[in-house]
């Protein structure tokens, strides 16, 4: 009998790893889950704040670069067009760069993410 309670115990030992290992496994996900949740949530709230400020100043910088340009070229709507078409150009250069934009933010992503 000495044999088969040998077995039952390692078993038991086994059965006891086993477990530990699957609620430790389990922590440690909801851990990481919940790390990987507050840093995009930080992250996003930053990049909002952050941008709505920047925005605000660019209003105020488009309005006055237009009037400025509207001074110099002396026409009212021919100063904002230019400030206009400026923001197209830009926002077109934007579009054709974009690949890059996606490479850049998931490399930068990817290191946070599966470290």
């Amino acid at each position: 009998m000495s044999v088969f309670e040998n077995i039952n115990r390692t078993t038991d030992k086994a059965s006891m790893i086993g477990e530990r290992y699957a609620k430790a496994s389990h922590q440690y996900f909801k851990l990481k889950v919940f790390q990987q949740l507050t840093l995009s949530l930080s992250m996003a709230a930053k990049v909002m704040v952050i941008g709505a400020m920047v925005f605000g100043g660019l209003v105020f910088v488009s309005i006055a670069a237009a009037i400025e340009l509207s001074r110099s070229v002396g026409s009212f709507g021919l100063g904002f067009l230019l400030v206009g078409l400026i923001y197209f150009a830009l926002g077109l250069l934007t579009y054709l760069l974009r690949s890059k934009f996606n490479y850049y933010i998931i490399k930068k992503i990817g290191v946070k993410f599966f470290n």
